[in-house]
């Protein structure tokens, strides 16, 4: 099958073309390669060093022989899209090209319209794309459990049953997101939705979870193969960045009183997925969604395991929560889909955890801790970064 991985340098997007292509598919990768540049603009980085993408890819082929071409543009360019998929002629498309951050979505106006133009506008470049050169394509889009929120009754996989007025319906779960980017993700679903059920699109939404870890079995193949990790407070996953506190001798930073609850997963199950996702194709005209979780924790829970693995003394400081979010909820989410495809999970070990203490203990030189604390607010519309 040919593949193209869109956002392919990013922290998910590049461990899952390697695992795409390991598994024999024909994978290309596009990217803009604006990841890098919210680096430079916030001060930080990844914790582990990553090397260029063209460097990436010529280690993928001297380590297993196989090619990744890569094509270098924005997917707010239509023209750039239309192109690209019409040379590589891809029978997948995996769409991970995102501002993937709530906080940054949250700094400003700017940030804010960006976060929704950049995700919006390009995603609905890519389904004019599939629906105008092949309408078959399978366009398998990463999305989040955040565009539901934490609705006070159970959460289903995409879509929900309703009766009302003695009258029975079908419908797409309601969405109740907490950001900017959040919303860009359900404005995102709700396209990919009418495409499918106007022009007879086939799709898969993921709705993942909170993804922690660095290392897949292709990525440790070769240190240029490896992907990000982020600490700071915009982009730095919760699991992640209480490793590197911890580590690091620091507070481990949970905001309010830690009982948010999240879905979780490894980085291993992510590309597993993902490729279990590209593996079986949803059908013409069908808009399936898959709520890519393993387990759920609070964030007081995740600081808690953190603190009792590290061997040594770890503080839990509780600030005031910058975000808009209720403090306590209920939490209980369906996800079936994907086991039902034959994921099996890795769950959450404390040999995990322990497995990314040296991963940060030799890099943390790299990190600049101003960046650890949170500073964009949800209340002010207006944030200094």
């Amino acid at each position: 099958m040919r593949v193209l991985v869109l956002g392919g340098d990013g922290y998910l997007g590049w461990p899952t073309a390697l695992r795409l292509s390991d598994c024999g598919h024909e994978v290309a990768v596009a990217d803009n390669f604006a990841r890098r540049k919210y680096d430079e603009e916030l001060g930080s980085g990844s914790l582990v060093p990553i090397e260029d993408l063209s460097v990436r890819v010529a280690a993928w082929k001297e380590v297993s022989g196989k090619e990744i071409p890569m094509y270098v543009g924005d997917l707010v360019d239509a023209d750039f899209v239309y192109r690209m998929v019409r040379e590589f002629e891809p029978d997948t498309i995996v769409h991970f090209a995102e501002q993937r951050a709530a906080p940054y979505s949250m700094i400003d106006r700017e940030h804010a319209v960006y976060t929704q133009y950049n995700n919006v506008i390009g995603n609905l470049n890519v389904m004019y794309a599939i629906a105008e050169i092949n309408p078959e394509i399978h366009l398998v889009k990463l999305g989040t459990m955040g565009e539901y929120g934490t609705p006070n009754i159970d959460i289903e996989e995409g879509w929900i049953e309703i009766e009302h007025n003695g009258r029975k319906d079908r419908m797409l779960y309601p969405k109740k997101p907490g950001s900017f980017y959040h919303l860009s993700k359900v404005h995102d679903s709700h396209n990919i939705e009418f495409g499918c059920r106007i022009w007879g699109m086939r799709a898969t939404d993921l709705n993942q979870g909170v993804v922690y870890g660095q290392k897949t079995e292709q990525t440790e193949r070769d240190p240029r193969l490896a992907t990000r990790l982020d600490y700071d407070a915009v982009f730095g996953t919760v699991l992640n960045r209480f490793i590197i506190q911890a580590v690091l001798g620091q507070p481990l930073t949970v905001y309010g009183k830690g009982g948010q609850t999240r879905g979780m997963l490894d980085i291993r199950d992510t590309v597993e997925c993902l490729r279990l996702a590209v593996e079986n194709p949803a059908e013409r005209g069908e808009f399936r969604v898959f709520n890519q979780m393993t387990e759920s924790f609070s964030v007081k829970e995740v600081a808690e395991l953190v603190a009792k693995t590290f061997p040594g003394p770890v503080q839990i400081d509780y600030l005031e929560n910058p975000r808009w979010e209720l403090a306590e909820h209920y939490y209980n989410v369906k996800h079936t889909g994907l086991v039902e495809l034959g994921l099996k999970p890795h769950f959450l070990s404390d040999t995990l955890i322990e497995s990314l203490f040296p991963i940060v203990e030799a890099n943390k030189h790299r990190v600049n801790m101003e960046k650890m604390l949170p500073k964009v607010k949800w209340a002010s519309p207006k944030n200094e970064i």
